[in-house]
């Protein structure tokens, strides 16, 4: 499977594709820069919490070309043809990027599953995409892999083979189905057989999930190409260069982290600070000891390194920009993280199917950058649809679902008709899941979900809206704000905090801070549950589909009034 030739054509005609894939690139730093870093792993010893920076690998250009190498050794020592799908299941690091450019080298089209995905979700994914191996450490979440993937095989037959990486980087060992690997020089012809059997720019390459927030996830369809189109946009926009330092605590298989830690960096050629597991602590650490100069990071990443005791402690002036985006971002804590770092925060809008619809650049007013998701793309082809009956609304500005059409878009969902139709539009664009305001100058800014809206008695209460406003309590760390059912309103506000260690908060205590800040009561938060932490999808975004049901089931618990 592959993109429309046609099209592919026209934007590689238009400078926006090409047809390296990072296989050529990593072998070009490999030659040019051999002893040079390429990632940084830094890892949690025994999983335990750590005073220090942990443990830290560096693999070289050379050596995540080999590894890489080794990797799709095993994939055509297994007998996978091409096209075939391989599972990949490893925390962030050198491992997890040099599995996904060796499933390229050996034809395979990887499915990548977030290191914290649970058995069901596992499962789900390994089913859809029809995985006929899968990539794994030597243990999975404290426990034997081999002891998950026996147990996935006894419903998944089709999943006929198990390759191990014990190691973060370079070094590590690779078996087979319990044996160690093939080695590329034991492989016959290897050399001959990648160049025959490699994906191309514009081939499907990958298979990445949705967030998961809500139910199983949905496959997405992944290119090479759609990927180098936004590493352009991000260069034209910031300015990046081949000085910087990237740190990147998203995970690797979602498109926030493919973008910043498998393709960006290794166009550059530079390296990149990554975390077998988020600790907002070793990551400030990290950033000092590192003098990195680019952080990609997701608003509860960021927001928890601002609520971090060490944030002060450390030097983090090395820091040039933040890209975060996706989602409504909240204003003052964006400001206040380049206040205190010094830092410029970029806002990307768009999606995993949708890659870059809009972003904001250097050159746009703080206010813009911190309150939009910039200026849409002319290339992307982006319109506002109305959200209850889908007609097209006439020109880019006001109130609407935004949808796209062009060089960053995904091919769209493996093997499922029912959702392509969902996602599409008759005129064949793209659609968000969110509602948006386009102002009179063209920036875009996020209102809410289509499944994120909050209806009171008819009115729709915008989910961000509320959270930004609770945010501001000064002993909130963390909040979302859901819906809880109600008789009579149809729904209330229920918000979920987590707080400010030494603090406590109560429903009236928050109530009478939003009415001191003008807050409309329609907003006010009806339910207020303490957690000691959100619960969060495999993409690290807080899990609201989960939210949705804890907060229904306490309602239900509730004496009647």
């Amino acid at each position: 499977m592959a993109a429309d030739p046609e099209v592919a054509a026209a934007y590689v005609a238009a400078g926006w594709w090409g047809h390296d894939t990072p296989t050529d690139l990593i072998r070009r730093n490999a030659a040019e820069r051999p002893d040079d870093v390429a990632y940084i792993t830094w890892s949690r010893p025994s999983g335990e919490a750590d005073d220090g920076l942990g443990s830290i690998d560096r693999t070289t250009w050379a050596g995540y070309d080999r590894l890489s190498d080794r990797v799709a050794a095993a994939l055509l020592a297994a007998g996978l043809e091409r096209g075939d799908r391989a599972a990949v299941i490893l925390p962030d690091g050198a491992a997890v990027h040099a599995a996904f450019t060796g499933a390229e080298k050996a034809g395979v089209v990887v499915m990548g599953i977030g290191h914290r995905a649970g058995p069901a979700e596992i499962a789900h994914l390994v089913e859809k995409s029809g995985a006929r191996a899968i990539i794994t450490g030597t243990h999975h979440r404290g426990q034997p892999a081999a002891d998950a993937v026996a147990e996935l095989r006894r419903s998944l037959p089709a999943l006929a083979h198990h390759i191990t990486i014990d190691g973060p980087g370079q070094g590590a060992a690779i078996a087979l189905d319990g044996h160690p690997a093939p080695t590329p020089d034991s492989v016959l012809e290897f050399a001959e057989a990648v160049e025959a059997r490699r994906l191309g720019a514009s081939e499907l390459c990958l298979l990445n999930s949705t967030s998961g927030t809500t139910g199983l996830p949905k496959c997405v369809m992944q290119t090479h190409n759609r990927w180098f189109y936004f590493h352009q946009k991000a260069v034209e926009y910031s300015g990046l260069g081949p000085d910087e330092v990237f740190c990147v605590p998203v995970p690797a298989p979602f498109g926030f982290g493919l973008w910043t830690a498998h393709y960006s960096p290794t166009i550059l050629g530079v390296p990149t600070v990554v975390m077998a597991d988020f600790d907002a602590a070793a990551l400030i650490r990290l950033i000092e000891a590192e003098r990195v100069t680019v952080l990609c990071a997701v608003t509860t990443q960021f927001i928890m390194m601002l609520n971090s005791p060490v944030f002060d402690n450390h030097d983090l002036s090395s820091l040039r920009l933040m890209f975060t985006g996706g989602e409504a971002i909240p204003e003052q804590r964006a400001a206040e993280f380049e206040d205190r770092t010094g830092c410029t925060v970029l806002n990307f809008y768009g999606s995993n199917e949708t890659g870059m619809l809009s972003g904001t650049r250097l050159s746009d007013p703080r206010s813009a950058r911190l309150r939009t998701g910039g200026r849409c793309e002319p290339e992307m082809d982006c319109a506002l649809y109305d959200p209850d009956d889908g007609h097209l609304l006439p020109g880019l500005r006001g109130r609407g679902q935004p949808a796209c059409r062009g060089p960053a878009t995904a091919l769209g969902y493996y093997d499922d008709a029912k959702a392509n139709a969902e996602l599409m539009t008759d005129d064949g664009r793209m659609l968000m899941g969110d509602i948006v305001e386009i102002d009179d100058d063209g920036y875009l800014r996020v209102v809410g979900r289509t499944s994120d809206f909050i209806i009171r008695g008819g009115k729709n209460i915008s989910a961000p809206a509320v959270e930004d406003e609770v945010m501001t309590h000064a002993a909130v760390a963390m909040v979302a704000a859901v819906a809880a059912p109600d008789p009579v309103f149809g729904e209330r506000v229920a918000a979920y905090v987590e707080l400010v260690p030494g603090t406590s908060l109560d429903l009236d205590e928050l109530r009478e801070h939003l009415a001191g800040r003008g807050v409309s009561r329609e907003w006010w938060p009806e339910h207020l549950f303490v957690v000691d932490a959100l619960p969060r999808s495999s993409g690290g975004k807080v899990a609201k589909g989960q939210l949705k049901k804890d907060a229904a089931d306490r309602v239900a618990e509730e004496p009647a009034s």
